[in-house]
């Protein structure tokens, strides 16, 4: 068989449906109920979300300022501290079974910046990692955050790229627990002059074929994605950054 990974753009998809989904496909991929390696891209409502090891001081907005600001807070059973998510913001949750490739949750974190090492710069922008640090770095500033978890080798969560997401969001935490962190995104870095939504979201599913050795196939979830509409519960995480 043919060794694929089914692409499922979702456009703007609510947090808490978009996690259910996740651990739902995740499942299934456990099970063998679903073939192939899945890639979710979506946007969300503006959400805070706080990891297995996220500290409260880390939090900035108080719970009256995010509320003012249309932010909803979830905590989730990833690894890592506090990150940010909303409008403007390419976010991918893939779900791989990593006993299909390498069982290594350190080596998926490394395939994932490098996914999106190879996205950016398709798209115009260097970028590389950061050394001791998760995530994906441009000339200093943090364009892409990462945070993982998986059950049994297959992943969920993922990585979540600012497209033309409005940066003063992170001023209401401390993005994934590092001071002084700088967060960019893809227009500002190309001077206002960024590809289109749909061209990231090319791009970005093209590079993390690539870099896994699939091959990208456009996906529905009503008929290639069965599911049993189960709920996944975790034991296993690793950190984001």
């Amino acid at each position: 068989m043919q060794r694929e990974l089914w692409v499922v753009a979702m456009g703007r998809v609510p947090y808490a449906d978009a996690l259910a989904l996740q651990r739902e496909i995740a499942r299934d991929r456990i099970a063998g109920d679903i073939a192939q390696d899945v890639l979710l891209l979506v946007e969300h409502p503006p959400v805070v979300t706080l990891g297995r090891s996220a500290k409260a001081h880390n939090l900035v907005g108080s719970p009256e300022l995010l509320a003012a600001r249309g932010v909803e807070v979830h905590e989730v059973e990833r690894g890592g501290d506090v990150t940010f998510h909303g409008p403007g913001q390419l976010v991918g949750y893939p779900i791989i079974d990593l006993k299909r490739h390498r069982q290594d949750l350190h080596w998926y974190l490394r395939q994932v910046e490098e996914a999106l090492i190879v996205a950016l710069d398709d798209l115009g922008v260097v970028a590389a990692r950061h050394p001791g640090l998760t995530g994906v770095w441009t000339s200093g500033r943090k364009i892409a955050s990462i945070g993982v978890h998986a059950r049994d080798w297959v992943t969920w969560h993922g990585f979540a790229l600012n497209v033309t997401t409005d940066l003063s969001f992170f001023d209401l935490i401390v993005p994934c627990g590092i001071d002084g962190v700088v967060m960019t995104n893809l227009w500002r870095e190309l001077n206002g002059a960024g590809p289109s939504w749909e061209a990231v979201e090319l791009t970005v599913a093209r590079a993390f074929a690539e870099v896994f050795r699939l091959t990208p196939v456009d996906a529905d979830l009503g008929e290639s994605l069965p599911r049993s509409g189960a709920t996944l519960t975790a034991d296993e995480a690793t950190s984001t950054g």
